[in-house]
């Protein structure tokens, strides 16, 4: 019998609301740049997804580790950023009610990922 140790911080309901955080990110941050300079809100997607794909901490994707490994408060700053700019781009896209909507989202994504990111800084590998 074969028991599987899940890494701090990796479960689903975990890893789906930081998910749901990026994606606000990826979607929102260059469509709220759009407007304002187009070879801005490409580059915002180029950095929101590119940078987490090439720079990781090791151990800490389940699949496997990105190309450039880097300490892991890297990768929990590569987070906050992409939790600031969720908030920021919705409270310049929509009304009250969605940006208040995604801006608790991502206040409760630092308390969801805390287990992770103290696996992170400790660097006994996530």
């Amino acid at each position: 019998m074969r028991t599987r140790t899940q890494r701090p911080g990796h479960d689903y309901v975990r890893g789906g609301v930081r998910v749901a955080g990026e994606m606000t990110a990826w979607v929102c941050t260059p469509w709220a740049l759009w407007s304002y300079s187009i070879p801005l809100a490409i580059g915002a997607v180029l950095l929101l997804i590119g940078l987490p794909a090439v720079f990781s901490t090791p151990g800490d994707r389940p699949g496997a580790d990105a190309p450039v490994a880097v300490p892991g408060i890297v990768t929990i700053l590569l987070v906050v950023l992409h939790l600031v700019a969720a908030t920021a781009s919705a409270w310049a896209l929509w009304g009250t009610w969605i940006a208040a909507t995604v801006t608790v989202l991502c206040l409760i994504v630092p308390f969801t990922e805390l287990p992770r990111w103290r696996a992170l800084l400790s660097g006994r590998g996530v």
